[in-house]
């Protein structure tokens, strides 16, 4: 176990990490390009986060500054008693020790995750995709000059260069000690991590996220966020790609078919339920199996309720716990929505499109957790810590 650095030190690795990725902004290109003529180009979104360009680099830049500036998240007292006997009990945020970050194609992920990483105390082991290994190994070797200038040792950021069946090897028998696992990418990435993990993983979940439109909903409103929720980013994990609207809604039938022009303006295949397949004459869902699924895609499946409970009914039995919008303005209604839908982010009248740790204040996330264990929604810099008991007594036995 390394000897925590003072926040001092951390700070002024993240500061000059910010400088050398403007130093080396157009050698980080360079390789990145050969990363992308590598790369076979099968997977649009893939070879999308692949790519670093110069707006990538402004938001690494900025990711390791913000940082830099925000207070240390290690050494928070979360609780505080003392003792009848006179002891003082204090309770208070530690860093992990190591953290393992697993991840597909997001050359950034190496200078953010392991930023988030670094600051919060942690050594860091990088296990980044074979598409990307050029400039991945960049990227850590500014990490390693931004390390010795401070004098620290430089496998406080270390980059494993494995292929699968190594990884494997690694989580099921790691030749070091690692405290917490972060896989980030795609649902079989998830699995694999989970599968052959040895220590906590922290779970990025999928999505699944559903827009319930409440029979006082503000029309408008609701039209906007379902557009806004669909069709802005199709490959993320707080895209919408359900839609839930109460019979009670005057003239819902109205709305239904406004609704279905308007996605259809954006070329998004719309499925429906039988009871609003009637009414506007999409496709209907051929099983209910379908409600589980995460699309990825210009696809959406919209279904008809008789009531609110019906819809938290629904949403809890099928979403992924991660995001869930009530339009409505009937604010009485809407806290009783958002306190029993379980998911990891509830909103009332906004797109389920903020679910991100830097739209939430947090400054950017390590992962959007769908577990409940440890963290719930974007993990910041603020929840990467476990804690740690300091008892200061004179003397007393128990």
């Amino acid at each position: 176990m390394s000897h925590l650095l003072s926040i001092e030190k951390r700070n002024a690795v993240l500061n000059r990490m910010a400088v050398l990725l403007e130093q080396e902004r157009d050698n980080i290109k360079a390789i990145n390009q050969q990363d992308l003529n590598n790369y076979s180009g099968e997977d649009l979104a893939m070879e999308k986060r692949l790519l670093v360009d110069d707006a990538k680099i402004d938001g690494m830049i900025l990711s390791m500054q913000q940082l830099a500036s925000q207070e240390d998240p290690v050494g928070q007292i979360r609780f505080d008693f003392t003792h009848e006997n006179g002891m003082k009990v204090t309770n208070k945020t530690a860093a992990f020790g190591t953290i393992m970050i697993i991840y597909e194609s997001r050359p950034d992920v190496t200078v953010e995750a392991g930023g988030i990483a670094f600051k919060s105390g942690n050594k860091i082991l990088l296990k980044g995709g074979k598409e990307s290994l050029l400039s991945n190994l960049k990227i850590v070797s500014l990490w390693h000059q931004a390390l010795e200038e401070n004098e620290i040792d430089t496998n406080w950021v270390e980059y494993l260069n494995y292929n699968r069946v190594e990884t494997q090897a690694f989580l099921e028998k790691p030749t070091q000690k690692v405290d917490l696992i972060v896989p980030r990418g795609g649902e079989q990435l998830i699995e694999f991590t989970k599968k052959h993990a040895t220590c906590p993983v922290i779970v990025s979940g999928r999505g699944n996220n559903f827009v319930y439109v409440n029979q006082e909903a503000d029309l408008k409103k609701a039209l906007d966020i379902i557009i806004n929720g669909k069709t802005t980013n199709i490959g993320v994990c707080n895209a919408l790609d359900k839609v839930l609207i109460d019979t009670k809604l005057p003239n819902w039938e109205v709305f239904a078919t406004e609704l279905v022009a308007e996605l259809k303006k954006y070329n998004v295949e719309i499925l429906g339920d039988a009871t609003f397949a009637n009414a506007t004459q999409v496709p209907t869902i051929e099983n209910e199996e379908i409600w589980y699924e995460e699309f990825l895609n210009y696809k959406i499946v919209i279904g008809i309720v008789n009531s609110d409970e019906e819809a938290i009914e629904k949403i809890n039995k099928y979403c992924g716990g991660h995001s869930a919008s009530i339009i409505t303005q009937n604010d009485v209604v809407a806290q009783e929505f958002m306190e029993n839908v379980d998911s990891a982010a509830v909103y009332q009248n906004a797109s389920t499109r903020f679910t991100d740790g830097g739209q939430f204040g947090l400054g950017g996330e390590l992962a959007i957790s769908t577990d409940k264990l440890h963290q719930r929604g974007p993990i910041g810099l603020q929840h990467l810590v476990t804690n740690k008991w300091y008892v200061y007594g004179d003397g007393q036995v128990r």
